[in-house]
């Protein structure tokens, strides 16, 4: 696996992997991760192909679902509390 692209933004890493014929897109904000692979024979014009993808709408959605993720695993230790 190789490091292709990685993203600086204050809100999460996002680290873009070349891995058999795939790439993976993981985003990270501090322990949570999302990880998308993608087939390179699915995205035209390689890496700039996936820099497209990534887009606002996108990275607006992945950072929701980070809000929703710490949510869950909150609720999780709460039931469990002892």
């Amino acid at each position: 696996m190789r490091i292709v692209a990685e993203l600086p933004r204050p809100d999460c890493k996002i680290t873009i992997f070349s891995l058999n014929m795939k790439y993976l897109v993981k985003f990270e904000q501090g322990t949570l991760e999302q990880t998308f692979k993608i087939s390179e024979l699915d995205i035209t014009g390689g890496i700039n192909g996936i820099f497209q993808i990534l887009d606002e709408e996108f990275i607006t959605a992945v950072v929701k679902r980070f809000e929703n993720m710490r949510e869950d695993l909150s609720a999780a230790w709460k039931r469990h509390e002892v």
